[in-house]
């Protein structure tokens, strides 16, 4: 745990994380490493369709930033815990600045532009899941922790509904190459913030941890050790499942626009809706509920949040579409209840690679529910794929909370109430959530 004093339990919500002054350095860089992913992602696509005029180049140039994180996490999540972290951060952000310079270079080919795109897709689930184990040492393994993360979650979520934006706005005043040197900037930023403005600690694990055997026998023997611990596997599945069917009316926004007539400015809308009832939902939980609260109500909420988009079935307009989506969106509220869990049950020789494990699975199965949602949209209406989604969804979704609560630990017995008539202490009368 860092060496700076964590705020007290009662500082109140947020602002319990920003007075941590390397979480503040974390949360700057995050935020800069992101705009770098989303400008060299427009740039990209804009790019490779400048120099091929494929329009399945250029989508498979965006596609790219998902498909590699399976490789990289099953593959090199063992970097994660075999090497102090803010080495493996900075190095991530200082390979992927260096990936960018080469696409940036104008002699750089197509074949070339979309291996380079590979890479830093490949780097991802690496540096996402050290910086999700940084931030117990930096936060504590507590609820400070949990709202740490959901900070960076909403980061995350801000950047689809203004980073889009600000690119094509970038791309007005200078060319695509030229986008993609400012990219190298952003992520040289994020290097130079993680490097001063984190404290270096030592790796989790290695040789003399156990840690034998090559990179690859490491990070796989760390996936199997995550996947194969009934509890972490029901966490990672509950947290995996609802983004994966979620994904289905982002994914069909542009089908589903036509269906209802609403034009190209529906299709934004209906992309935004989701995101922006995710930020206020974990806004709200985060700024408003305790964590024994967010944890009462995290089984619930992840067994039901895909229920709104059942009202995709009866085809509705804009009007009501967008409300709907922003009520799914807010059920991602979950995740902080979920998150608590999850590192509560790692151990802490192994959170590196679990976190790597967490992120390349979550975003390899958005992805695979964005394929599946097109490939079904392709036989029946969106409307129907949609509301389908969202009946097979939350049937998965209940199953996996019900096998969450099947797997909590248990709480030790209570002592015996006191014969005299006092009452017990109040930390024997207290029992965990």
């Amino acid at each position: 745990m860092s060496q700076e004093a964590l705020p007290p339990a009662d500082a109140g919500g947020y602002r319990r994380v920003f007075a941590v002054r390397e979480f503040r350095a974390v949360f700057a860089a995050h935020a800069l490493s992101l705009l770098g992913v989303v400008v060299s992602e427009i740039a990209l696509t804009v790019l490779v369709y400048e120099l091929t005029g494929s329009p399945l180049l250029s989508a498979l140039a965006f596609a790219l930033g998902m498909l590699p994180y399976l490789v990289g996490g099953a593959l090199f999540a063992g970097i994660a815990d075999r090497h102090p972290p803010r080495r493996v951060l900075v190095g991530c952000d200082l390979l992927c600045a260096g990936c960018a310079v080469l696409m940036a270079l104008p002699a750089t080919p197509v074949a070339a532009l979309l291996a380079l795109r590979c890479a830093i897709a490949a780097v991802a689930p690496v540096f996402n899941g050290t910086r999700m184990a940084t931030l117990t040492d930096i936060l504590g393994d507590g609820d400070v922790f949990v709202l740490g993360r959901s900070l960076l979650r909403m980061v995350s979520q801000s950047a689809v509904l203004v980073g889009f934006g600000l690119g094509g706005v970038l791309l007005t005043f200078v060319s695509p190459r030229g986008a993609l040197v400012i990219t190298v900037g952003t992520f040289l930023a994020s290097a130079l913030l993680l490097r001063c403005g984190t404290r270096r600690r030592p790796a989790r694990s290695g040789p003399a941890h156990g840690g034998e055997g090559t990179l690859v026998q490491y990070s796989l023997a760390g996936a199997r050790q995550v996947l194969g611990d009934r509890r972490l596997r029901a966490l990672l599945l509950l947290l995996w499942a609802p983004p994966m069917f979620a994904v289905a009316p982002e994914a069909l926004a542009a089908p589903y626009a036509e269906q209802i007539g609403v034009g190209s400015a529906g299709v934004g809308l209906l992309m935004c809706a989701m995101p922006i009832g995710t930020i206020a939902g974990e806004l709200y939980a985060g700024a408003a509920l305790s964590a024994r609260a967010r944890a009462r109500i995290a089984l619930p909420l992840a067994a039901t949040t895909l229920l709104p988009l059942l009202a995709y079935g009866a085809a509705p307009g804009l009007v009501l579409a967008v409300p709907v989506l922003v009520l799914a969106g807010a059920g991602a509220a979950y995740t902080l209840g979920l998150d608590r869990w999850f590192v509560d049950a790692v151990p802490p020789d192994l959170r590196g690679r679990a976190m790597t494990v967490h992120t390349a699975g979550l975003m390899t199965l958005q992805g695979v529910g964005m394929a599946l949602a097109g490939l079904a949209a392709e036989f029946y209406a969106v409307s129907t794929v949609v509301a389908a989604v969202a009946v097979l969804g939350t049937a998965c979704c209940t199953a996996l909370a019900l096998e969450v609560r099947a797997t909590a630990p248990r709480t030790p017995p209570r002592p015996a109430r006191p014969l005299t008539g006092e009452r017990a202490p109040e930390s024997e009368r207290a029992s965990e959530t």
